[in-house]
């Protein structure tokens, strides 16, 4: 059982539910998404909320639903890709579980994103240069993670073992 939650951050497509949910399974603790949980929240989807509301509003319910999550102990925690923008939400990352980030190159982020209509930061007329752009600002707060992982030509097994063996090295 999971003491303290296992975060997992990085760029939309990167893997982070996927690995979450398998993670959650073999570790028997809750699995959170946190954009799921601001859509509870919420009541509406996260692109109701950017296209009524703005980013703006749409940050301070992410940081609220993140704090949230981190105090509900042991669980993986999959957050959404700007969740690491904040320096508040960072150190409370760092200060309440152990954060993973999950990295993969770019050719193959738009290959996993290809076609998705759920992501409004990643909408709009060039969505590729958006989203390169979005990656290049963001890297230096995914660099702020108790380890780093790529995820390109590797199955979500390989990723969650990866992980997995990492927790086991801290318990050592």
């Amino acid at each position: 059982m999971l003491e303290r939650p296992l975060i997992l951050t990085g760029f939309m497509g990167a893997g982070k539910s996927s690995i979450g949910r398998l993670l959650a399974g073999k570790l028997k603790c809750p699995f959170i998404d946190l954009d799921a949980e601001i859509v509870a929240v919420a009541g509406r989807s996260i692109n109701a909320i950017f296209a009524e509301e703005g980013e703006a509003v749409f940050r301070v319910l992410e940081s609220s639903c993140l704090e949230h999550a981190l105090h509900r102990g042991g669980a993986v925690i999959a957050t959404g890709g700007g969740a690491v923008i904040a320096d508040a939400n960072r150190a409370l990352m760092r200060a309440s579980g152990v954060v993973v980030n999950l990295t993969a190159p770019f050719d193959r982020i738009m290959e996993r994103l290809s076609g998705a209509t759920d992501r409004p930061l990643y909408a709009g007329d060039d969505p590729a240069t958006r989203a390169k752009t979005l990656l290049e600002q963001r890297e230096q707060f995914y660099n702020d993670a108790d380890i780093r992982i790529d995820t390109d030509g590797k199955s979500v097994e390989d990723v969650a073992a990866e992980i997995l063996g990492y927790l086991r090295g801290l318990e050592a």
